[in-house]
């Protein structure tokens, strides 16, 4: 909620366009079938600022998304709500970093997959070049930071926590369609807040999924079709007026139950006749307005093209697969190599868990935080002092949360060797870097192939139902989760954790006026988180001064 390019032969408008009302022709929804340096300037202008601007984690960046692709921002928008929500819906069934595999498919529906990887790109460089460059300083400072930098970060905390409510609001605004999609909204927020597990988000996800397909194709018709027999049932039990039979011409009463049964014998209800005589009345007009849509083979006119049959820059089945394939050899070799060594190269070793964890996790930052703990802390190869200080500063970063697992390779690298260089650091930052985010893209490139096929069917469709409304519920989860980890303090200097934002009164205050400035009165998210920061300040001027 997380893969959009699945979507974009289902859901796009015409690739050549279509008329507006006024009969003018319009670019909206188009796909980009331009030469490729087109293309790529085209990705380039619409999203270079993103990895410099979309502050506040993936909650915040699928509303940015939204306002930039949907809306159009002012300019022609690439997809349309329904492919959104959809894409939404994929990407949190995905492992990976949710808010960059939804990112990269909307630019591959609209430009091709050399383009969706500039993309990727512009969005995950400048913050993984300003981690890197915190991993090279971080060794330099002592254990215990001053207190206004715990105040300001802390700061920074609080307004983030309220940027992620606020997104979390507005996801649930669109992914609630009906009460099952409420219930499962607060299944998801509700389920994620009582325990946390590799396994268990998944497990969530898929009997959101489960859930409302048994409900759309099966349990809803079945609920239905009790109801009406039941009120058939009831109708047919009324008492039959009394007929005197000795009376010449005496005829049966018109009101009576059977009323097409002259001859005393019990048919069908009348009721009943007549309700599948309108079902075949509806079947005789479905099938005449089928044809009334069939285009003359006389006719020289053109007829539109329905939006499943856009090729537009679709992955190759075949292709697809084999890449799927490559993925699960590659893992499955990764696996194979960390069970068998016991003492693995300290580069190999990042590069695994990191794979790992791009491949395992699901449900974003606040789920790869704790794994990530596990990964780096455990071992020793991070400090917890310098673990929860980066965990700091990355949620006040724009662009993609996983770029934390940059800073963490370099450290880890670091602690492997003598010396604190560049040159030792870095290998261990890039190969953190590729074994994050390559699961999550790799499997949206594969899966994008057969997504189109899928789409199609209505149990998929019902499945990525409930899957969006439990993603969003996720989102409820990472607001209390960054709450409870978000007041520094020197005493939680020595953990990996931080405090609980709840023990402090003036951090609900900030959180609350990040939410209230950026919904009603329209702030930047990127003012507002800034504007946190500053009133951690002052709170420290006030009080601890």
């Amino acid at each position: 909620m997380s893969f959009s390019a699945f979507l974009h032969s289902g859901v796009l408008k015409l690739k050549g366009g279509s008329s507006a009302s006024d009969g003018s022709p319009t670019e909206a929804y188009q796909v980009n079938t331009s030469k490729l340096s087109v293309r790529l300037w085209d990705v380039f202008s619409r999203t270079f600022d993103l990895g410099v601007t979309a502050f506040g984690g993936p909650p915040v960046h699928f509303q940015i998304f939204y306002r930039r692709f949907v809306d159009g921002a002012g300019k022609v928008p690439w997809i349309d709500d329904q492919t959104y929500q959809e894409i939404f819906a994929v990407c949190q069934a995905l492992p990976g970093p949710a808010s960059t595999k939804m990112l990269f498919s909307i630019a591959q529906i609209r430009a091709g997959l050399i383009p969706a990887l500039l993309v990727f790109a512009l969005w995950s460089l400048p913050v993984a070049f300003a981690m890197y460059g915190l991993s090279l300083g971080v060794q330099r400072i002592d254990n215990v930071l001053p207190d206004p930098v715990y105040a300001l970060l802390s700061g920074l905390n609080a307004a983030t926590v309220g940027i992620i409510a606020l997104a979390a609001v507005q996801l649930a605004r669109k992914a609630i369609t009906d009460k099952l999609t409420r219930l499962l909204v607060l299944f998801g927020g509700g389920a994620g807040l009582c325990y946390n597990a590799l396994w268990y988000f998944p497990v969530l996800i898929v009997v959101a999924g489960i859930t409302t397909v048994l409900w759309d194709c099966w349990l809803r018709g079945w609920i239905r079709t009790q109801v009406e027999t039941r009120r058939a049932r009831r109708d047919s039990n009324v008492p039959e007026p009394h007929i005197e039979t000795g009376l010449a011409g005496a005829q049966p009463s018109p009101q009576a139950p059977y009323a097409d049964n002259p001859d005393g014998l019990q048919r069908r209800p009348a009721a009943r006749r007549s309700s599948q005589e309108d079902i075949e009345l509806t079947d005789r007009n479905a099938e005449t307005e089928r044809e009334s849509v069939k285009v003359d083979e006389n006719s020289t006119e053109t007829p539109t093209p329905s939006p499943h049959s856009i090729s537009g820059h679709g992955i190759p089945v075949k292709i697809g697969i084999l890449l799927i394939i490559i993925f699960a050899l590659v893992l499955t070799g990764l696996m194979v190599l960390r069970g068998l060594l016991r003492a693995p190269p300290l580069l190999l070793a990042i590069f695994n868990n990191m794979f790992l964890a791009g491949t395992i996790i699901f449900g974003g930052g606040p789920v790869v935080i704790p794994l990530l703990r596990e990964y780096v802390v455990e071992p020793g190869w991070v400090s917890p002092r310098d673990f929860l200080l980066g965990l700091a500063i990355i949620q006040a970063m724009p662009g993609p949360n996983f770029n934390f697992a940059v800073y963490l390779g370099a450290l880890a690298a670091i602690s492997g060797n003598a010396g604190r260089s560049a040159a030792t650091s870095l290998p261990g930052a890039i190969l953190a870097f590729l074994g994050i985010f390559t699961p999550g893209i790799f499997l949206s490139i594969g899966f994008q192939s057969i997504w189109r096929a899928l789409r199609k069917r209505p149990e998929v469709v019902s499945v990525l139902r409930g899957v969006n409304a439990a993603a969003v519920g996720f989102v409820f989860t990472a607001v209390y989760r960054l709450w409870e980890i978000g007041y520094l303090t020197k005493e939680a200097a020595d953990s990996s954790r931080g405090v609980s934002l709840g023990r402090e009164p003036w951090w609900l205050l900030v959180a609350s006026a990040t939410f209230t400035a950026v919904e009603w009165f329209g702030v930047p998210p990127p003012a507002a988180i800034l504007a946190g920061g500053v009133a951690g300040l002052g709170w420290w001027g006030v009080v601890k001064k």
